[in-house]
């Protein structure tokens, strides 16, 4: 390696010329790590949500008040769904199958059943 030698008043200092590059490329380096890192982080957390949907158990509840206990606001058969009966106190869960088991609980045929 060469080597730059930079007067100062009373001291010398010695400077690599490379200093500067090989700081970039450690830089690059650990960003590359990182992003590894974080995608692996990603695909793993993506996974984990996939498995937890699916692992989602489906009750048939007896009644609404049991729902209740478990579903404050009842249980909505999709996002988009609008309550026709008034106002209500809470929001309610989605779910289309859980919906679906307990369809027979929605009595005004909203897609909410059970809602509060």
């Amino acid at each position: 390696m060469r080597k730059m030698i930079v007067k100062t008043s009373k001291k010398d200092y010695s400077i690599r010329e490379n200093s500067i590059l090989d700081g970039r490329i450690l830089m690059k380096k650990i960003f590359a790590l990182i992003l590894a890192l974080s995608t692996t982080l990603g695909f793993h957390m993506a996974a984990d949500q996939v498995s937890a949907a699916k692992a989602e158990k489906v009750v048939k509840y007896g009644n609404c008040t049991e729902l209740n206990k478990v579903y404050k606001g009842g249980v909505a058969r999709s996002s988009s769904v609008k309550n026709k009966g008034g106002k209500t106190k809470y929001k309610p869960f989605v779910s289309k199958a859980l919906y679906d088991a307990n369809s027979g609980k929605d009595r005004d045929k909203d897609g909410i059943a059970c809602e509060r």
